[in-house]
């Protein structure tokens, strides 16, 4: 006890007490605004969740132990027996964390809060890649500049060289700039967005994932990513159908023999189709399926039923059980499907 009551009194009458008090202190109080302050202010805006306060306090909440820390260690070291030249350096570089992390703080909150906006509207570019890397990119451009802009740095002939750089490197990156610009042409039409189902005039087809500065990524029905690069798909003949509405029409084929009552036909397969509508995922209740007879087969009278799905990817499903339905309900109703008749004459026998 006596050592340390004299290693106290020692940092006491030295000059690095007050520098190490700061220090200690901001990180501290750093952690416990996080802990109290920011907790409590995420309860408050738990009340205006829409108005942004959420987000603003989200970003804070992520950089406050930093923020507080750095104040700390800027009263050290001013309070520090520093020579002019360190405790300038030492400043340069206090100076510089806080500016980049204010910048990465204030792009957070510009994109999540445009990202939460073009939600709500139903834009485009809520969920690309390409979007958030555009928000951070600007955001860093600029917290550089005025970084170096604070440091008493003269940017205008950087500015200057990288406008000439940026000619000669267009020039060499022809493609990737096509498939950016592409891209930005894709999302600022908004027709086509994260979600939509489209279908390519390659037969390529798929649910949009991803928008990127390269490429377009498409969840297909077989589970596996396709990958389109954005100037193909910007002049390729794109299916979109989940433009103008997500809704589509599902149309079944049908086949009964000429023994049937046709309309007992027409009543059964109305009843299963309207149960389907009800009970299978994607489809629509309230919509009321249709049945057309259109012709007279080689072994059949066939005819359309028209159904609903609440999008194009739940037609698969709806099909399925109202095959699956059908059949087992014509068994029911001793409906008979019949088998494809042919006769078939075989060139040097005589008829019969």
């Amino acid at each position: 006890m006596e050592i340390e009551r004299v290693a106290f009194e020692a940092l006491l009458e030295s000059n690095w007490f007050w520098p190490v008090i700061f220090s200690v202190s901001g990180l501290i109080s750093g952690l416990i605004f996080k802990k109290f302050v920011i907790h409590w202010l995420e309860k408050l805006a738990d009340h205006t969740r829409g108005m942004g306060g959420d987000i603003v306090f989200a970003a804070i909440s992520k950089y406050a132990v930093l923020w507080f820390s750095l104040a700390g260690f800027y009263l050290a070291v001013v309070s520090a027996p520093l020579s002019e030249s360190v405790a300038s350096a030492f400043k340069t570089g206090l100076l510089v964390i806080a500016a980049l992390s204010v910048t990465l703080a204030l792009a957070g909150i510009a994109r999540d809060m445009v990202t939460n906006y073009a939600r709500k509207q139903g834009c485009a570019f809520q969920a690309t890649s390409m979007f958030k890397l555009m928000i951070n990119a600007a955001a860093l451009i600029i917290g550089i500049l005025v970084i170096l802009k604070a440091l008493e740095i003269n940017i205008t002939p950087i500015l200057a060289a990288l406008g000439v750089g940026s000619i000669a490197v267009a020039l060499a990156i022809q493609e990737p700039l096509g498939n950016f610009f592409s891209g930005l042409h894709i999302i600022a039409s908004s027709q086509i967005r994260t979600g939509d189902y489209l279908k390519l005039d390659s037969g390529d087809e798929g649910v949009v994932t991803d928008i990127s500065w390269r490429s377009t990524s498409m969840l297909s029905p077989s589970n596996n990513i396709i990958l389109v690069p954005n100037k193909t798909l910007a002049s390729a003949i794109v299916t979109n159908y989940h433009l103008r509405e997500k809704e589509t029409s599902v149309t079944v084929d049908v086949g009964v023999s000429y023994d049937s009552d046709l309309d007992l036909v027409e009543r059964v397969t109305l009843e299963v189709a309207r149960e389907v509508m009800r009970d299978a995922a994607g489809g629509v209740p309230e919509f009321e399926p249709t049945l057309r007879y259109k012709n007279f087969g080689d072994s059949s009278i066939d005819f359309t039923v028209i159904l609903r799905a609440s999008e194009y990817g739940q037609q698969f499903p709806i099909k399925h059980e109202f095959i699956k339905r059908l059949f087992k309900r014509y068994g029911q109703e001793g409906i008979d499907i019949p088998y494809p008749i042919r006769t078939v004459f075989i060139k040097g026998q005589k008829p019969g």
